[in-house]
């Protein structure tokens, strides 16, 4: 068995040349190779772009690149996290590429198995989709992604054996496995290496093949910036958000596989119970998840797609982004809930870009839209100056076209149902004349139960 070498953080930051592209593993800094790229920020390469879900957090792995100016490049899903990035790109000193998160990690999958790219119908008929090549597939429009290569690859796995078989810890996967077969030289930082035969073949996640060094970094709480700990989480909690969390929590049937968005759609989780029967997907690779712990942070626990510590239920499982979003564009998702900015009278969702402020944060959004079997969108009926966020056309860029089933505001649910656009039901403390001077866009009236006074 080939024995693959071991070598220092300085070693490694070596065998990266200027204008080199880096496939960075990670999200958010959970199974990031933060002493990696830490080492490299300490030399003079530059010129480098950087693929990865995003750009580390401010002076932290990707972060110190950036704060090093040594990034004139970066392609990934969620640059927002880091407000150095968004700074950065706004001047011009970083070119960004957006992709949906379920098309970076494919786009590396491909790049890795020597496929030179692949239809999708993530991103149809939105900013995204502006310039590339679409085509009727199966009756639904798709739109083509050309595959993902790199130079260098920098990923993190929790154990080794000297073999450079990879093993991952709870949602550390993420993005590595696919980083690992995408580039020409990988280089795995790992907690430990052991000798071979101590890992059960059956437990290997990224096999040795794909692996040309490995460095030993041991994890510390410093190295996790903001999952570093579960207090980090600000949920804001008040009686309109959780009335509409309630009844989303109505849509949803015994055994469902479900994914909750940020903000609102956080508190339905804490809502279920053992009777209602669901289970929670989250798209950084988690099936199964649990409540947030009542204290410790990632290294103790997994996180979700916010970035937040969680629990895992009796029988969960872990797995890669990748599969995480095949698991979503395939269909084996049944419900997913998510924030809006806008929605329309003909169910198209604006939920990621706002004009005058750069683009530079997708996530997983545009899958999990198009993906779901029924989407389910929170948000507030109007916007801070009272304008109304249900309109007759969105006028934000797409996130998805006609694919919202239910939209539920502190006033008012709509379903949308054969193209028509109907209110079932006045949210608490609202009444049908308030949510007719509010709403701008066109529907009809079909309450599902009788509406309540206004309080």
């Amino acid at each position: 068995m080939k024995t693959i070498p071991q070598i220092s953080l300085e070693e490694a930051a070596s065998l990266v040349s200027n204008g080199d592209t880096l496939l960075v593993g990670g999200f958010g800094m959970t199974g990031n190779p933060v002493h990696l790229l830490n080492a490299l920020a300490e030399t003079d390469t530059k010129n480098l772009t950087y693929v990865g879900n995003n750009v580390g957090e401010p002076g932290l792995g990707g972060g110190r690149l950036l704060r090093n100016k040594q990034l004139k490049k970066a392609i990934g899903s969620y640059f927002t996290s880091n407000k150095e990035a968004v700074t950065a790109a706004q001047s011009g000193e970083l070119d960004i590429e957006l992709l949906p998160q379920g098309t970076l990690g494919e786009a590396m999958r491909a790049g890795g198995s020597g496929i030179g790219g692949f239809f999708t119908p993530t991103s149809a008929g939105t900013p995204l989709a502006e310039g590339k090549e679409s085509r009727i597939i199966n009756d639904i429009e798709m739109v083509f992604v050309p595959a993902l290569k790199g130079d260098v690859a920098f990923i993190r796995a929790w154990k080794a054996d000297t073999a450079g078989n990879l093993v991952y810890r709870l949602t550390e996967n993420n993005f590595n496995h696919a980083a690992a077969t995408a580039a020409k030289l990988v280089i795995a930082e790992v907690e430990e290496v052991v000798p071979v035969g101590k890992i059960d073949p059956n437990n290997v996640h990224t096999p040795g093949c794909y692996i040309d060094y490995l460095v030993t970094a041991k994890l510390t709480i410093e190295d996790l910036g903001s999952s570093a700990s579960v207090s980090s989480s600000l949920k804001k909690v008040d009686k309109g958000r959780i009335n509409m969390a309630k009844e989303a929590l109505k849509e949803l049937n015994k055994g469902d596989v479900v994914n909750l968005g940020i903000g609102v759609p956080t508190l339905v989780a804490d809502l279920l119970t053992d009777e209602n029967d669901v289970t929670m997907h989250t798209e950084n690779g988690m099936l199964g998840v649990g409540p947030e712990p009542k204290s410790g942070g990632a290294m103790e626990f997994p996180v979700n797609a916010g970035k937040i510590p969680v629990t895992a239920v009796p029988g969960a499982s872990y797995f890669d982004s990748t599969t995480s979003f095949g698991m979503i564009r395939g269909g084996h998702i049944d419900v997913a809930i998510m924030g809006g900015l806008e929605v329309d009278t003909h169910g198209n969702l604006a939920n990621w870009a706002v004009p005058g402020k750069p683009l530079l944060g997708v996530g997983g959004a545009m899958d999990l839209a198009s993906g779901a079997k029924k989407l389910v969108i929170t948000m507030s009926h109007t916007d801070r100056e009272g304008h109304s966020k249900v309109v007759p056309e969105c006028t934000l860029p797409l996130t998805t076209k006609e694919s919202v089933d239910v939209l539920i505001t502190n006033l008012a649910k709509f379903r949308f149902i054969n193209g028509e656009m109907l209110l079932v039901k006045v949210m608490p403390g609202a009444c049908l004349d308030e949510i007719s001077s509010k709403t701008k866009a066109s529907y009809k009236v079909a309450l599902e139960e009788p509406a309540l006074s206004s309080i």
